[in-house]
């Protein structure tokens, strides 16, 4: 007997069985959620901090005017349990007093360098983190890389994957940060998934950790983030391996460049419709964080008729039987955390739902993960669901 479950726009049901039983409660793991550019150095209030608090951040870039000012943001978000990191003038002038003055303070995050540098600078950044780590060794330097869709003049190599290895060689970070943003006007840049996995493929053979984005803030070409939209770009990276999520932007930069316009809070301090779309999918990280948080990527691989560039097939595996996707396809991810297995499925439509019917070894107990994280036992029979536009299905077996 099959048994159909639904999946709504909002919330991940779970499968159910005829006879009772209780459901195990997925253990909440560590997902750092960073706002890139957070409140702005006139913002910095409680009241401030404590709103991107409730919208699910853990941790928050600004520039500050001096160092002083840094200062007393620390102090008001450390109040507010947000974490910051460095960003001011006197960090390039006077790296070593700045790093002293600030490396013990129980808000520091770590040290902003720099923003989609060219290859020609990684000497001097490499340069200037080595002086920072000789001070301060435990608190990361961030470095952010350009997406795989800059031109070779922007990256100053030849190919992109040059780039990202030079960078790994030249510029000792504890991390790899880099941004990409797929969605523009009403589709997904055909190169975005080879970029994850040039991405955590450089990072793994470093032995360090990536850090990826999605875009919360509309300018053009990119439209103001729907739900989909920013389901599809945090699921992809996490079933990727990134450890730490990242928007641009929390609060809206204004430019004489870019229109850029509905961050979650706008240039006036007003909340947007982002402010409430991107906290449901920091509640849905948070619920979900103990599949995530310190996982081991075994293996992705893509379903659909058509697999994006730079990417492998996905291929069936133990305890599973079949796995079948009907629609545009999926990002299908096997990951091994503390003992346990999941397998992550994300549907890269960010349109339509996703049909995906399932079956399973009996004897392995596979449960259906929740977006509340609550898990319950798979139908091995076979069991049908809907994944909705840019949503995510998590199935978990194994004992911690």
């Amino acid at each position: 007997m099959k048994t159909a479950i639904i999946l709504s726009a909002l919330l991940l049901s779970t499968a159910t069985q005829a006879s009772a039983q209780v459901p195990e409660v997925l253990p909440h793991g560590d997902i750092p959620v960073m706002a890139w550019i957070g409140p702005p150095a006139n913002e910095t209030t409680v009241e401030r901090y404590r709103e991107l608090r409730d919208a699910g951040f853990t941790h928050s870039f600004s520039g500050f005017p001096d160092n002083d000012a840094m200062e007393g943001a620390l102090d008001i978000a450390g109040e507010c349990g947000i974490s910051l990191y460095i960003a001011t003038p006197e960090l390039k002038k006077d790296p070593e007093g700045t790093v002293r003055r600030f490396m013990n303070h129980p808000a520091l995050a770590g040290y902003h360098l720099r923003d989609e540098p060219c290859a020609t600078d990684f000497a001097d950044l490499g340069a200037w983190v080595k002086r920072i780590r000789a001070v301060d060794d435990v608190h990361p330097c961030y470095i952010n890389l350009f997406p795989n869709y800059a031109n070779s003049k922007q990256l100053g190599t030849e190919t992109y994957r040059e780039h990202v290895a030079r960078f790994i060689d030249e510029v000792p970070t504890q991390i790899i940060s880099f941004d990409h943003y797929p969605v523009t006007g009403e589709t997904i840049r055909p190169e975005w998934y080879e970029n994850l996995e040039i991405i955590s493929e450089e990072a793994r053979d470093a032995g360090k950790p990536f850090w990826a984005f999605s875009l919360a803030v509309a300018h053009n070409p990119y439209p103001v983030p729907t739900l989909a939209h920013l389901r599809l770009q945090v699921f992809s990276d996490l079933a990727y391996g990134a450890s730490c999520i990242q928007y641009f932007t929390y609060w809206t930069p204004q430019s004489t460049r870019w229109n850029f316009h509905e961050a979650p809070i706008r240039v006036d301090g007003t909340r947007s419709v982002v402010y409430e779309r991107v906290s449901l999918v920091n509640r849905e990280i948070r619920a979900l964080s103990g599949v995530f948080s310190g996982a081991r990527v075994i293996s992705v691989g893509h379903t659909g008729d058509v697999i994006p560039q730079g990417t492998q097939r996905f291929t069936v595996m133990q305890p599973f039987y079949s796995f079948k996707t009907v629609g545009t396809g999926a990002v299908v991810s096997l990951l091994e955390n503390g003992g346990r297995r999941f397998l992550v499925a994300v549907n890269r439509d960010i349109h339509e739902s996703m049909s995906l019917t399932v079956s399973a070894d009996i004897a392995a107990k596979v449960k259906v993960v929740g977006k509340d994280g609550m898990m319950t036992l798979l139908d091995t029979l076979g069991s049908r669901f809907e994944v909705g536009p840019g949503d995510v299905m998590v199935f978990g077996w194994g004992k911690r």
